[in-house]
């Protein structure tokens, strides 16, 4: 995964006026939680967004008033109409605990169904993983160069090692569909040449 570094101190007050207070103050608050004690803290609201609002999952390095943490967000709490962060949820992570996530899954290549005519309909965007934190990669990388028209590629033919999806194996995460000017691939012709 991407790391971030964000930097924060603590809430000596917690409550609904001191929340208020620190987003008039330009800041949001924000609950680290997972091992031991919860930690109440606030962050500029210019450095989360900076996280939130991106297609990454980042690691985040949180130093709170000189306390190191390693963390990813758990739970974000927006404005329903300004999309202003209202609160923050961070989970602390562990070497030896599995954390669940969504990575962004991401694809490279040229579909030769697509070259053929067929539209290419990516299903899923994210996908929900389990892994330890040092085996969770940056995101979900599949190459989609073989995919002829009609063909896809399910949840369950992905493998990435030391990661468990929680998706159902059976669900299409990017498949080529029949459009209407598409052709057939040459290599298809040619096979069906042989057999008259």
């Amino acid at each position: 995964m991407k790391t971030a570094q964000l930097s924060g101190s603590t809430r000596t007050n917690v409550g609904k006026k001191d929340a208020a207070a620190v987003r008039n103050a330009g800041m949001v608050p924000c609950v680290l939680y997972g091992q031991g004690e919860q930690t109440h803290f606030s962050v500029k609201r210019n450095d989360i967004e900076k996280i939130v609002f991106s297609p990454d999952v980042y690691k985040v390095e949180l130093d709170i008033d000189g306390k190191k943490a390693s963390a990813i967000i758990r739970e974000l709490q927006q404005h329903p109409v300004k999309d202003n962060v209202l609160h923050v949820d961070f989970l602390e992570l562990s070497d030896s605990k599995p954390v669940r996530v969504s990575l962004p899954v991401r694809l490279t290549g040229s579909s030769r169904g697509v070259m053929a005519g067929g539209k290419l309909l990516q299903v899923f965007r994210k996908l929900q993983c389990v892994g330890l934190a040092q085996d969770l990669p940056e995101a979900i990388i599949l190459d989609i160069t073989q995919l002829k028209i009609g063909k896809s590629i399910r949840v369950g033919s992905i493998e990435i090692p030391g990661v468990k999806f929680l998706d159902p194996a059976s669900a299409v995460v990017v498949s080529v569909k029949m459009a209407r000017g598409a052709t057939k691939p040459a290599d298809d012709d040619d096979d069906e040449e042989e057999e008259a």
